[in-house]
């Protein structure tokens, strides 16, 4: 057993028969009145982010809850599957589990959450950015240089993001999976 001395952004512990991770949180003493602690929690099997406040000293059981990386490999019907290249173990994620998943191209790295009590696959955890190459587009057109003009850009991992019109199909674009927004060409090393 802990308590909320304990508490750090990413500790994940349980909380009403569930598993959850702390986003932030903050430590209040109010000038009259206890201390409590005021915290952003989001539930690691479906994402569902809350606040909630906890009496100072209140008690908490962690869980452990360990990140593997794994390869996806592809979605069916089933849902998604994943491979740990070391063990070569698949597992399957229902297709809800898995936020923004329009941004997962076949053989790409991503972090699996696992309860290491109970072997569960919980959540998936998306990088922040990805590099994806741009699959179909219009042609931007010379002349059309209109300040901050967009158009819509199909990237290989079937995900649809707007570009700016000097992106042409082939290239490879950087984005932003939190805003789902293109942030920069990436030049060929």
């Amino acid at each position: 057993m802990a308590s909320t001395q304990d508490f750090r952004n990413g500790l994940v512990f349980t909380w009403k028969n569930d598993l959850w991770q702390i986003v932030e949180f903050q430590h209040v003493k109010p000038g009259k009145g206890g201390a409590f602690v005021r915290g952003k929690l989001k539930n690691v099997r479906n994402g569902k982010i809350v606040d909630n406040t906890f009496r100072a000293g209140e008690k908490i059981e962690i869980a452990r809850v360990e990140r593997r990386e794994m390869q996806y490999l592809y979605e069916d019907d089933l849902g998604l599957h994943f491979m740990n290249t070391e063990t070569y173990e698949q597992r399957t994620l229902r297709a809800d589990m898995v936020e923004d998943k329009d941004f997962i191209k076949e053989g790409g790295m991503i972090d699996v959450l696992i309860d290491a009590g109970t072997e569960e696959a919980l959540n998936v955890e998306l990088p922040r950015q990805v590099e994806l190459i741009v699959t179909q587009t219009d042609p931007g057109l010379k002349g059309d240089t209109a300040q901050g003009a967009t158009k819509p850009a199909t990237l290989e991992s079937g995900a649809t993001v707007n570009v700016p019109l000097f992106i042409n199909e082939g290239d490879l674009i950087r984005v932003d999976i939190e805003s789902k927004s293109y942030q920069t060409r990436v030049t060929a090393a």
